[in-house]
């Protein structure tokens, strides 16, 4: 068997899932690790209490909601091939942590419920993957439900999305008449068995549709019925065309119920088939527009997410990285480029949801996890000779700020070094303002604060308040230097500086952002930063 970069790169499928929360996202992921043969039973996503714990949520605050909000990865090698899937946060106030995932995808599933269609995070997400020029495979769930019409779901995705839907199956009515699903290209017949989550026995093998066994699951009604809609999918829509949908213009569409586990090997077998395996990144090297390809032999990657404390045990900080080119090998020296400091990686982890094992090697399309101290950061670009740089991943500006004070004062300290852990992870971002000694923190959404809140007090001993803020909106400032520096000078009272000491303008409104910003022409308000 060839292991040459190139190759070994060839057989990756690196994807994310996205989708609105409750659509079925963390059910899905389990079913895909179990089709996948990477776990022998799907976590009781349902179940209550001490059960209602899934492979891929292993933050407490994830097992206490039933809710994912940190992207965590899993690897299984399944068919040949090497999967690496990127579990996304499905709550919208965790969407920049999603957004630097997808950075680090080359495919995404898009999962919607049946009986919602799409919906507003959904959209969100899909705009981030559009941006990016990431395929999208959609996955149309809880077909055992009481669905909406699929006619309707594709005209939806097509003008919501302006993507061509082309499905590859088609099912056999929703609900309480759900019978399976037609394979359009196959014209097999994909019967459906009503049973418990539970139960290990599977679905009924598939049966060609024309013949005479499909009688035991459609009557002819039935049979009639889904032979003049499959025609009219197939007659109405364009044929499903590889090309358009690695250039973005059409998704191929499956349907299913990840919870019955119906469906999901047939998704499996179409990622596995269609999702694109790692292309040429761009990349600077030494300043130099270039590109890196999967199978250059410089290794390299870059971080796209750190996460501390996943081992509650041992005060751990793993920066996972997303490998872009060359054979990386355990014990090997890599150079941050914005450093050049070479650091040697002895135990890189490969990630199975809450275990994790040793990587002796890995290619361009894996995520590796490097243990280490606050050296590394999101964003760092790696590589051997530490010349190459790849486009950096954004940070947005917060839509709330917080002031946060610590209950026991002599405790000052431990709070500036645990915040500004949690900044450089990107759970939230931290000013400090130059004029007084509050730290002012950022997030997306309230529910960040909450995790804030819960992993101070449970990885840092530290209780904490959170208060109003003077401040309502933040903005990263650019321009000339000296044109920035005399606006700083002589705006001190609203200025503050983030983890990276840029120069942030804290407005109390976004009335004084806009009067401020026409005062001052030559000076750039950023709502976004890219983390270097």
């Amino acid at each position: 068997m060839s292991t040459s970069p190139a190759a070994e790169a060839a057989r990756r499928r690196t994807f994310a899932i996205i989708s609105h929360p409750d659509a079925g996202k963390t059910t899905l992921t389990e079913n895909l690790l179990l089709a996948g043969g990477a776990i022998r039973a799907a976590g009781a996503v349902r179940a209550r209490g001490q059960t209602r714990r899934t492979q891929s949520d292993w933050m407490k605050i994830e097992r206490e909601r039933g809710i994912s909000v940190s992207a965590s990865v899993m690897t299984f090698d399944h068919d040949g091939l090497m999967f690496n899937l990127l579990d996304t946060p499905g709550h919208e106030d965790f969407s920049e942590d999603t957004y630097r995932t997808l950075t680090a995808a080359d495919a995404a599933i898009m999962v919607l419920d049946a009986a919602k269609g799409i919906e507003p995070q959904t959209l969100k997400l899909f705009e981030v993957c559009r941006l990016r020029d990431i395929p999208i495979i959609t996955f149309i769930n809880k077909m055992d439900r009481e669905a909406q019409d699929p006619f309707e779901l594709l005209d939806e995705v097509s003008s919501k999305l302006a993507l061509d839907p082309a499905p590859l199956y088609w099912p056999a009515g929703s609900g309480g008449r759900f019978k399976g699903m037609l394979d359009l290209r196959a014209d097999k017949f994909i019967p459906y068995a009503k049973k418990s989550s539970t139960d290990d026995e599977g679905h009924p093998d598939p049966v060609a549709f024309k013949g005479n066994a499909v009688v035991q699951y459609l009557d002819p009604e039935e049979k009639a019925e889904l032979e003049d809609s499959a025609m009219l999918v197939t007659e109405a829509g364009k044929p499903f065309d590889v090309q358009s949908f690695l250039e973005g213009h059409m998704t191929p569409v499956f349907f299913g119920s990840a919870l019955r586990h119906f469906g999901v090997s047939e998704l499996l077998g179409g990622i596995g088939a269609y999702a694109p395996a790692p292309k040429p990144a761009a990349a600077t090297r030494n300043g130099v527009e270039t590109h890196v390809a999967p199978g250059d032999s410089e290794v390299s990657g870059f971080v796209f997410k750190v996460q501390a404390n996943m081992d509650p045990d041992h005060r751990d900080r793993i920066a996972f990285l997303r490998l872009t080119s060359g054979r990386f090998t355990r014990g090997m020296k890599l150079k941050a480029q914005n450093t050049g400091k070479a650091m040697s990686v002895n135990a890189p982890i490969m990630f199975f949801a809450s275990d994790r094992e040793l990587a002796e090697d890995a290619f361009a399309g894996d995520v590796i996890g490097i243990p280490n101290h606050g050296v590394l950061r999101v964003g760092d670009s790696l590589s051997e000779s530490g010349t190459l740089r790849f486009a950096g991943l954004p940070n947005f500006a917060p839509e709330i700020l917080r002031r946060v004070r610590v209950k026991d004062p002599l405790k000052a300290k431990h709070l500036k070094k645990a915040l500004e852990g949690l900044a450089e992870e990107g759970v939230t971002q931290l000013f400090r303002p130059m004029i007084g000694s509050d730290f002012i923190v950022g997030a997306v959404g309230q529910l960040q604060f909450e995790v804030m809140a819960d992993r101070l007090a449970n990885e840092y001993q530290l209780e904490c308040i959170f208060e109003a803020s003077p401040y309502a909106e933040a903005r990263w400032l650019g321009g000339d230097k000296a044109d920035v520096e005399d606006f700083v000078n002589k705006h001190k009272s609203a200025m503050g500086q983030d983890i990276d000491e840029q120069p942030v303008f804290l407005g109390k409104s976004s009335w004084e952002i806009g009067y401020v910003a026409e005062r001052y022409p030559k000076v750039r308000f950023e709502r976004t930063k890219e983390r270097a």
